[in-house]
């Protein structure tokens, strides 16, 4: 059954009725770039074909019914004073939405709500931000507020920030509503300027799930970037111009690294050298140099494990299982780290020699079932049609 079809049903079983519309949102994942967005530079996610529906129906009130048919639970609150409610943690992030809309001066009614999905949790692929964009966009079409796919990114980055707590950049919400199928999104953090760069049908995009689960909130995320900020506060002593690491090219990051402190340093030089990559992995991209893509994606891997340290010994086994199998072209960690997945760039015809492979002998020296995702490149945020 589609995902569509699941939330009508949960939907129906929840609130006795049939939604007005149904939306959905994918998750992504991330090629290259990683821990580059909050630092205004350059990353190179796709959206995935697996997301996130939505099943609304307004109601004639000012209150709000929530279900998760992924957890089975219920949250209820009025729209205009949406509140955190630690026993479900889930409900954040369409509270979280919907309070961005209220404090914007949107006018928002009460509603009915359905949420199911099928991006896995807790692993990297952004689960979070295709809550978050799948739920903007239903209510922003249910309410006729007008916003753009630019703006509904935006509005659900600030939800995260003011009412989850986590201080994400804008990538994982900007490709859940802007992906295209069969492409990249290259886009710069900064201006918000996009392009899309095509995949070659020659790969796959294939994610490993260490099934180390990380919690973003209470992990190092927020710690990695306020030593990203204090960089930045060190450099401007000698580069008054800079704004963030973006700004510091590799020469000069090279010249005045010795006023940083030593674990600063690192994470700086994660930072510099993964933009270069990514600028350098959409020319090799464009004219179809897989090979030397695949190598900087290992490189990247390398320095997210020395110099950023969020990498583990689940992650750092996936990428080297991959890299043993003839036709992984690279392979590295993707999303924040500390758990989650690996993104593996593999020849299509080794696909299947590649997942049982790893699958085994990653069960065998972890004792964990590897989930393996074979992924396309899909479009982004959507109404479902027939509705």
């Amino acid at each position: 059954m589609e995902g569509a079809e699941l939330v009508r049903e949960a939907f129906r079983d929840a609130f006795r009725g049939e939604p007005e519309l149904i939306s959905r949102a994918p998750g992504r994942v991330n090629l290259i770039g990683e821990h580059t967005d909050y630092n205004q530079g350059f990353v190179l996610p796709v959206a995935i074909d697996r997301a996130v529906w939505v099943a609304i129906r307004g109601r004639g009130d000012g209150r709000a019914r929530v279900y998760s048919a992924n957890f089975g639970q219920w949250t209820e609150f009025d729209v205009d004073s949406p509140r955190k409610d630690p026993s479900v943690p889930w409900a954040d992030y369409p509270k979280g939405v919907v309070s961005e809309l209220v404090s914007s001066g949107h006018r928002l009614g009460g509603f009915d709500m359905a949420i199911w999905g099928d991006v896995p949790l807790g692993a990297g692929l952004s689960s979070s931000a295709a809550i978050e964009v799948a739920v903007a966009f239903g209510l922003v079409s249910l309410f006729g507020i007008a916003l753009d796919r630019t703006d509904i990114a935006l509005l659900c980055q600030r939800a995260e920030h003011r009412f989850v707590g986590v201080h994400c950049g804008i990538m994982d919400q900007f490709v859940a509503s802007l992906g295209r199928k069969g492409r990249a999104l290259f886009l710069d953090c900064r201006d918000l300027n996009y392009e899309y760069v095509p995949l070659s049908d020659d790969v796959s995009v294939v994610v490993c799930d260490s099934g180390v689960k990380r919690e973003l909130a209470s992990s190092a995320y927020n710690e990695r970037r306020a030593q990203c900020e204090e960089a930045v506060r060190r450099l401007r002593e000698v580069l008054p111009e800079i704004g963030a690491l973006r700004d510091v090219p590799r020469e000069e990051f090279e010249a005045y690294k010795y006023l940083l402190p030593e674990t600063i340093g690192r994470r700086a030089r994660h930072v510099v050298y993964e933009n270069m990559r990514v600028l350098s992995s959409v020319k090799l991209l464009r004219r179809g140099d897989l090979e030397g893509f695949g190598r900087l994606m290992y490189e990247s891997h390398r320095s997210l494990k020395e110099d950023y340290e969020v990498s583990g010994p689940e992650l750092d086994l996936l990428v080297d299982l991959a890299s043993s199998v003839e036709g992984t072209l690279g392979a590295r960690l993707t999303g924040a780290g500390f758990g989650g997945c690996t993104v593996n760039l593999v020849e299509r015809k080794a696909v299947r020699t590649f997942e049982e492979f790893v699958g085994r002998e990653y069960e065998a020296r972890t004792g964990i079932r590897l989930e393996v995702y074979v992924c396309e490149a899909s479009d982004g945020a959507r109404l479902e049609e027939g509705i």
